[in-house]
């Protein structure tokens, strides 16, 4: 099983060697002439944060991180070189968390899937109707993950942003093989939008989000209501994204032993994720790949600085959206790692990228009309 996918990555491999070297030497730093604006986040930020990012030179251990680091490599869980690695992993994330946040009223609902049922959970910060609506999608690589280990950030978020925030648990690998993934986040998000009156949400304000794989869902599920004419989306936020399954770039040679993301753990996670015939190129598996990026919605990319091999495809993807006329801002992180939006508890980054989505989304839906029509809504008991 995967010996097609695992010839394909391995050959691959042989044959980046002489292209990575040489790129290594002549590839341009990432984001340089990037036409996507590019931020760079600090300890104390400014006032004014549309800066251009400058050239920026290595980045001195944060002690927050090493103290995560610690406590990872304590729990036998730094450097994932395998599905059970990842899977562990995300039992432990949750740990790194922090206190959650009272939300007004949390429901988990089963809503129907291309196979079968998709548990989502929604979260709705106070009773008023015709809210926003954020659609999010939990990282894992594609085979971990799930709707407790996202509970935290997500309760900030709703809470901050002023919008419902719909988690959605799509079929994981390699038990639910792609496409099972992207079909059901789209199905979810198709399912919100014919809903939104229903939970207490405004139709014509919906944006999609994730982090990781799940940053990947979200973009892929842009194109699919571009390509297939529904739903309409307002905005999409994709954290330290996964966008290309190839691992030719050279960060990924130059970062082949990051503490939270490898090359071995992106080949183990690609043979999970992938069916034997599937195409590396497929935009709805990459979406970097895709033969345009027009008509999408706005865009926040956030990266961080430091062992992120996946940078380079995202600020990539900041840069092609922006050539095909879409608004897209890259946020950059210093001395961060990969997972750190659901590290508010130990990362000062973790807690300014909660921020900084629910600030972001909040915005760009008081830049969209509310729709006309909207029903109040009753609420139940709240559960926290």
């Amino acid at each position: 099983m995967g010996a097609r996918i695992s010839k394909a990555l391995g050959i691959s491999t042989f044959l980046s060697w002489s292209v990575a070297l040489i790129l290594l030497l002549t590839v341009s730093r990432p984001g340089r002439g990037s036409e996507a604006r590019v931020e760079r986040r600090t300890s104390n930020p400014p006032k004014t944060q549309n800066q251009t990012l400058p050239e920026s030179g290595p980045q001195a251990p944060d002690p927050q991180v090493k103290t995560v680091l610690d406590k990872m490599a304590a729990a036998g869980i730094t450097r994932p070189s395998s599905v059970a690695d990842v899977r562990r992993a995300y039992l432990f994330y949750p740990k790194l968390s922090g206190t959650p946040e009272h939300v007004f009223h949390i429901e988990d609902r089963q809503i129907p899937g291309p196979l079968s049922n998709i548990t989502v959970r929604l979260y709705t910060p106070n009773p008023t109707s015709g809210l926003p609506i954020l659609v999010f999608f939990h990282g894992g690589g594609f085979v971990a993950g799930n709707l407790d280990a996202y509970d935290n950030p997500l309760r900030s978020v709703t809470n901050r942003c002023e919008c419902i925030v719909v988690s959605v648990a799509y079929r994981l690998s390699p038990e639910n093989k792609y496409p099972a993934a992207p079909e059901d986040a789209y199905a979810a998000t198709k399912w919100v939008a014919e809903h939104a009156d229903s939970i207490g949400g405004d139709p014509s304000r919906i944006a999609v989000g994730g982090d990781g794989a799940g940053g990947n869902l979200a973009a892929v599920v842009t194109l699919m209501a571009r390509d297939r004419g529904t739903p309409s989306l307002a905005f999409q936020i994709l954290i330290y994204p996964s966008l290309d399954f190839s691992t030719m770039r050279p960060s990924w040679w130059a970062e082949t032993d990051a503490p939270t993301v490898s090359r071995e753990a992106k080949r183990q996670i690609s043979i999970a994720y992938l069916p034997i015939t599937a195409n590396l190129s497929d935009p709805f598996i990459a979406p970097i790949h895709a033969k345009d990026l027009k008509n999408l919605p706005a865009a926040l990319l956030i990266t961080y600085e430091g062992d992120n091999p996946m940078r380079a495809e995202g600020e990539e993807y900041a840069r092609r959206l922006t050539q095909d006329g879409v608004a897209a801002r890259v946020s950059l992180y210093p001395n961060a790692i990969h997972g750190f939006f659901l590290m508010a508890g130990d990362l000062d980054a973790g807690k300014k990228c909660i921020d900084e989505v629910a600030t972001t989304v909040r915005n760009a839906f008081k830049s969209k009309p509310t729709s006309p029509s909207l029903k109040s809504l009753p609420r139940s008991t709240p559960r926290n």
